[in-house]
């Protein structure tokens, strides 16, 4: 293989290690929460004079939020190759560490990289959204920022992982769903409501429901090799059941914003989120229906795109209806 050739094999091994079809996941409690600001009426993204700007910090989060996927992913192939989870028994896609397209030494670089943007892009982020002026609220955020940055390398890097200890839900959960959703509320409005913690658990459940996928899918290999996840921990059936909890408690939370004193357009979005819950009615019978665990991974892809498709389609309502 000559130079050109393999530059772009190393190039195409960083992006196969980005795994970008992460992304939509991540990038749903951005737009949730953008979408919450919005509906709350206070000047937003079309309000004229605030559109640039409060555009501008769209972008940001979304670009912070790149970053941030993009170092958990390094970190988990990182970790995983590092204590042996990546090994001929896991079922999911191929690492880049395991193939040996990249070794662990370059993934380090990596994460420290990602780590560092995520930082760069994480301050700016929290100047702009505060016009550039530095107060106790503008650390509050930075220390969550931190805060992120650390659970995307901690998942499964070190010698206390706790994506090892059944704590991998928890975590997701807290940053997939409450400071996701709440944090961008946040940075464009400045204020903050009770009511947002409903919309937050609806999509920290779908979020935790997608990693539930992937922990089912791996329970097996998992447990031979000391991975203590909480589908470990339940079993095959007790995690089945575990699911069907999460997306009923979906689907019981995010009704309280929209029919209460958030501004959604109530059968508008009923009926344009009605194919999607229909659509999970089917995934969850699936659910119960699966005996080999290989076949959870075409579902992980689904309900990762679903979620992005609920988030979408509710900023797209507040937005243009």
């Amino acid at each position: 293989m000559n130079k050109d050739a393999k530059n772009i094999s190393k190039i195409a091994a960083w992006f196969k290690a980005m795994r970008l079809r992460t992304l939509p996941l991540s990038f749903s409690v951005i737009l949730m929460g953008n979408a919450l600001a919005y509906a709350f009426g206070d000047s937003y993204l079309m309000s004229s004079s605030y559109q640039q700007s409060n555009w501008n910090i769209f972008y940001l989060t979304l670009l912070t939020t790149l970053f941030l996927q993009i170092l958990s992913n390094f970190a988990n192939d990182y970790g995983d190759a590092q204590k042996g989870a990546d090994d001929s028994g896991r079922i999911g896609p191929e690492r880049a560490i395991q193939s040996g397209a990249l070794s662990k030494q370059e993934m380090l670089v990596g994460i420290v990289v990602m780590a560092l943007l995520s930082l760069i892009s994480g301050i700016y982020l929290l100047l702009y959204s505060f016009d550039f002026q530095i107060h106790w609220i503008f650390f509050v955020f930075l220390i969550v920022g931190l805060g992120a940055i650390a659970a995307a390398i901690k998942y499964t890097v070190g010698k206390r992982a706790y994506g090892y200890s059944g704590l991998g839900d928890v975590f997701v959960f807290i940053f997939f769903g409450l400071v996701g959703v709440i944090g961008s509320f946040y940075l464009q409005s400045h204020r903050i409501d009770w009511i947002l913690l409903f919309p937050a658990i609806t999509m920290g459940c779908f979020s935790v429901a997608v990693l539930n996928l992937n922990n089912m899918r791996d329970r097996e290999n998992d447990q031979k090799v000391g991975k203590s996840t909480l589908a470990v921990l339940l079993g095959f059936e007790g995690s089945k059941i575990y699911h069907f909890i999460l997306f009923l408690l979906a689907y019981l939370a995010f009704p309280v914003p929209v029919l209460g004193s958030i501004e959604f357009d109530q059968w508008l979005i009923v009926v344009a989120l009605l194919p999607i819950f229909i659509f999970h009615v089917f995934h969850i019978t699936k659910v119960f229906s699966v005996e080999d665990p290989a076949d959870y991974d075409p579902e992980l892809k689904k309900i990762a795109l679903s979620t992005f498709a609920f988030a979408l389609i509710c900023f797209l309502i507040v937005i243009l209806a």
